[in-house]
């Protein structure tokens, strides 16, 4: 198709110009036409004043308006400028003049009187150009609507998209992990395909189908896997597209959609983002019917009028499953609900060599190291963390993707861009070093704690150093040694500001909060205290909509919540006392790295290790990163098996409670 302009476009500049020809027609008609027929505007003084000067030629009357012309030029100031005239206009004041015909006549001065016009053309006109504004914007609204897609009458039609398998190329190849979640689908599109066979068995297939998972997971990926698998048509809608600024045009929408899918059947409904019109009906102080819930009554209404076996099945994804309206998920309407968790280790390698196709890597890349590495991960972060270290490539001009590429990717994934404009004096920067070395010497020496990964003062994000630990596997259950020694560590930065400048700087402050939340959730939930061992205090989160703090409710005394207060208190206190003791009894390699940090800005995790272990053959032989990655500090040393990826960070850090 050839570009110029749309059909119908001429036609439309043609009526907008007639529209404002129209009203400019208008305008000077009320100007000239209804005014007087011309001349200079004077008094009536100063009429008289020429009438009694026998100056008057001619009058016209029509009204109480008074055309003439004089026998001579006249002048006459105004604002300072003299003006002549011959011709004249006044007006007849409201009181009359009952003398002027017989000045006239006695003057011998041609009067000429017309019939003044009784048809209101100013109100006709005043009344005219509002509607023609109207007239003209609504016009082009609809041309707007059109340009979109969308007629006057075509509002209330369905957005879903129409998918053919020609159309749609992704298939469960390229879906990585979730193998639980495609068996399922595959049972699913088996269905669609041959329905014989199981209704012959007696079996009634899913009505509904409902993805639920952290973002980017893969929830979307798998529905267009399944619109390239399956043979049947496939439309695709999100939940937004529902929500118009006409009432009843989101039940309407889904009507019209359901209409579509069974005149098509077998066929399959995917709603992207349920949770934006499947929220819990009467939810906040006041509940109410707006246009969401008529939408959602419509969907709930369509799902119970399938016919058993109609072969029209609806699958939906969302990441907030809590929020959902209950009357979603019964049996009968979403039956099956399939989850999308993150990835696990094998999962990542095959999603990271799927991202890879199309990229060239170094030889030196170990995609199942990268794995190993970035526990958490979704599938959406390891698709960015190859982007970046791509873009990373080129901007370093290299021809092929290298480690440490993938390794400043990663931080800046994790952490953000370096806070290049940031400038620290040499006594903040002494702070920050010792604070970071507390976390990572405090890490090195507990035994449960996570392997130390990378210890950095360079500023990044929203943080000013980073303590990097990488879990050795992916972890599903915590113990509570592995609880105790992760809060010492995160105490170790308050530790060691205590021990080197006998004082507390703000930059602990969002390590007290992840001490904070973690030890309430020890003693509340998961039964961890010792005077609450086998019992959990902690309480639903209730109505989402009202509020955490206004809609749940305390199930224990006051002197119960006392005791929990105290016994949060003591694990932290035990917590900060084990760092402070664990730095103190290896004050030298606590010195020494802090040193390493202010020197070199960033100090690898195997020489930590090796700080601890009075190793310190090598450490001298390494030279001086100033915040970047050196080679020897990628993390792909024996010393550590990196699995997972967790980051202590003195601001904002994404830590699981």
């Amino acid at each position: 198709m050839t570009g110029g302009s749309p059909p119908g476009a001429g036609r439309g500049r043609l009526i907008i110009w007639v529209i404002a020809g129209t009203l400019l027609a208008l305008w000077a008609y009320s100007y000239w036409g209804m005014g007087p027929s011309g001349g200079e505007r004077i008094s009536y003084s100063e009429f008289r004043t020429q009438l009694e000067q026998e100056n008057v030629e001619r009058v016209v009357v029509e009204g109480n308006t008074i055309n003439g012309e004089l026998k001579s030029q006249a002048s006459q100031t105004k604002q300072g400028n003299t003006v002549e005239y011959q011709k004249f206009v006044t007006y007849l004041p409201s009181f009359g003049d009952d003398k002027l015909m017989d000045r006239l006549e006695a003057q011998n001065v041609e009067v000429v009187t017309e019939p003044e016009s009784s048809f209101p053309w100013g109100l006709v006109i005043m009344g005219l150009l509002p509607v023609l504004l109207l007239f003209g914007v609504g016009y082009i609204f609809l041309r707007r609507m059109q340009s979109q897609g969308q007629g006057l009458f075509s509002v209330r039609q369905s957005k879903a998209e129409l998918y053919d398998k020609g159309e749609e190329d992704t298939t469960f190849d390229d879906v990585a992990g979730a193998d639980s979640a495609k068996e399922e689908l595959r049972e699913i599109i088996k269905f669609l395909k041959d329905p014989q066979r199981f209704e012959g068995l007696g079996g009634k297939v899913p009505k509904g189908v409902l993805l639920v998972g952290p973002p980017g997971t893969g929830k979307t990926l798998l529905a267009r896997a399944v619109a390239g698998e399956a043979d049947v048509p496939f439309f695709s809608v999100s939940g937004s597209d529902f929500m118009e600024m006409f009432v009843g045009v989101g039940a309407s929408r889904v009507r019209d959609m359901f209409s579509e899918a069974k005149e098509t059947s077998p066929a399959i409904i995917f709603i992207d983002e349920l949770d934006s019109i499947g929220r819990k009906r009467g939810a906040g102080l006041g509940g109410g019917n707006d246009e969401r819930e008529q939408t959602l009554n419509q969907l709930l209404s369509e799902l119970d009028g399938f016919e058993e076996n109609e072969g029209v099945i609806v699958m939906a994804a969302t990441n907030r499953p809590d929020i959902l309206d209950s009357a979603l998920t019964r049996p009968g309407r979403f039956d099956r609900q399939i989850t999308v968790d993150l990835p696990t280790q094998k999962a990542r390698h095959e999603i990271l060599k799927i991202h890879a196709r199309n990229k060239p890597l170094s030889d030196e890349i170990d995609l199942e190291e990268i794995a190993r590495s970035t526990p958490g991960f979704s599938g959406a972060d390891l698709e960015n963390l190859l982007n970046e270290a791509a873009l990373l490539a080129g901007r370093h001009e290299h021809d092929a993707i290298q480690h440490s590429d993938i390794e400043e990717a990663r931080d800046k994934v994790m952490m953000g861009l370096k806070r290049e404009g940031m400038v620290l004096d040499d006594e903040e920067k002494k702070l920050l070093a010792y604070h970071e070395a507390g976390h990572a010497i405090v890490a090195a020496v507990l035994p449960h704690a996570d392997p130390i990964h990378k210890v950095t003062i360079v500023p990044r994000g929203q943080a000013m150093g980073v303590t990097q630990q990488l879990p050795e596997k992916d972890k599903y259950l915590y113990r509570l040694d592995y609880l105790l020694d992760r809060l010492a560590v995160i105490m170790g930065g308050r530790a060691a500001e205590e021990i080197i400048f006998d004082t507390a700087t703000s930059g602990a402050e969002n390590d007290l909060k992840q001490v904070r939340k973690m030890a309430r959730k020890m003693v509340l939930d998961w039964g961890m205290g010792e005077k609450f061992k086998h019992i959990s205090l902690g309480e639903d989160q209730g109505n989402v909509f009202l509020g955490e703090e206004l809609a749940k409710g305390r199930e224990y005394s006051d002197q119960t919540a006392r005791e929990v207060d105290e016994e949060i208190r003591r694990i932290t206190e035990n917590a900060f006392k084990r760092a402070v003791d664990t730095l103190n009894e290896n004050r030298d390699a606590f010195d020494q790295l802090a040193a390493m940090l202010i020197q070199r800005e960033e100090v690898p995790g195997k020489d930590v290790l090796k700080l601890v272990e009075e190793d310190l053959e090598d450490l001298e032989q390494l030279p001086a990163t100033n915040g970047e990655v050196a080679a020897e500090g990628d993390g792909a040393s024996g010393d550590v098996d990196p699995e997972s990826t967790e980051v202590l960070k003195d601001e904002n850090d994404r830590t699981d409670e």
